[in-house]
């Protein structure tokens, strides 16, 4: 035997053939096994599908405990699409949550180089109703961000406006948004985006309109739609999309949906009240797993601490059945 004959070369061409097949048969049952054990694997916290029966059973529950209560619930699992409703296209009375349309509407704008943000306007404290044109004024002590009257006759940023009015939720800088861009830009975008029902008609504290009855009406669904399209991309570009959830994240009224998640957890957020009415739409960022929406409205609550605590326990309750 030469020395340099490999030990292969020993053996017989059906010996050769017999171990192949043998070897590919082992392999073979060692595939199948492992497939066996993915298939029965129980599936991990963030996969496992979210039990929605239960979940609204309970959000029922809670809110039969404050008397008269209207409430609307809308949340959409961005890792599966799942959602679930609760009133979610009844109409309401959007409050401040109809700034989230506005703000898309001014990225857009921006997006296509209509304006620029850093560009400034002279602010002014002085708008015309949509009912006759007539001026009104808002008042600094009715505003949730009363600083920024200090900068009346003062040239300030779109960029400076538009966080305001999501942080703070500045009815000032609002109407300031809104007189340049005009209401119904924004509508038709949000309409563009599916809400197909909401109503951006007006700036705030517009009150000849709101006695007749001329309001920025959504419901729990459209503010929902609008807020998977800004987590999702598709509101604007994707550098603008991740500006405005910045902008959300830094939301400084937390009392609502935030409340009901562990601290710590970012959401990126708008609220709105007025008088009975108590709104917050949010986009919730769980670890380790895909965010959700949850939209909560409320109204004939005439206690806005009640409503607080209402939506809350309502988040809680969502948390607690989406993520586990």
């Amino acid at each position: 035997m030469s020395p340099h004959r490999s030990r292969h070369q020993l053996i017989s061409p059906s010996a050769r053939l017999a171990l192949v097949l043998f070897l590919l048969v082992a392999a073979s049952l060692a595939s199948c096994g492992r497939i066996g054990r993915a298939t029965t694997a129980a599936p991990s916290p963030a996969a496992a599908r979210t039990d929605y029966s239960t979940l609204r059973r309970a959000i029922d529950q809670r809110i039969a405990g404050v008397a008269g209560a209207q409430v609307a619930v809308w949340l959409q699992d961005l890792g599966t699409g799942d959602t679930l409703a609760l009133n979610a296209t009844t109409s309401f009375h959007a409050a401040s949550t109809m700034k989230v349309p506005v703000m898309i509407e001014l990225f857009r704008r921006a997006d296509a180089g209509r304006l620029r943000l850093d560009s400034a306007i002279i602010l002014q404290n002085r708008f015309a109703s949509i009912v006759d044109g007539s001026p009104f004024t808002l008042d600094a002590g009715d505003d949730s961000d009363s600083s920024l009257y200090a900068k009346i006759g003062q040239p300030v940023t779109l960029r400076e406006l538009n966080t305001r009015m999501i942080m703070r939720s500045s009815n000032l800088a609002t109407n300031a948004v809104i007189e340049l861009l005009d209401a119904r830009t924004a509508n038709a975008t949000a309409h563009a985006l599916g809400a197909t029902t909401i109503q951006v008609r007006r700036g705030v504290e517009d009150t000849k309109a709101f006695n007749a009855g001329l309001n920025n009406t959504t419901s729990a669904r459209d503010l929902g739609v609008l807020m998977a399209a800004i987590a999702q991309n598709r509101a604007a570009s994707t550098a603008s999309c991740a500006a405005m959830r910045d902008i959300l994240l830094r939301q400084e009224f937390n009392t609502e949906i935030p409340a009901g998640v562990p601290p710590g957890t970012p959401v990126a957020h708008k609220t709105g009240w007025i008088t009975g009415t108590t709104h917050d739409a949010a986009i919730v960022y769980p670890p380790r797993r895909a965010p959700y929406v949850l939209v909560i409205h409320t109204r004939a609550i005439p206690q806005r601490d009640v409503a607080e605590r209402l939506m809350a326990d309502i988040s809680r309750e969502v948390w607690t059945a989406v993520v586990r």
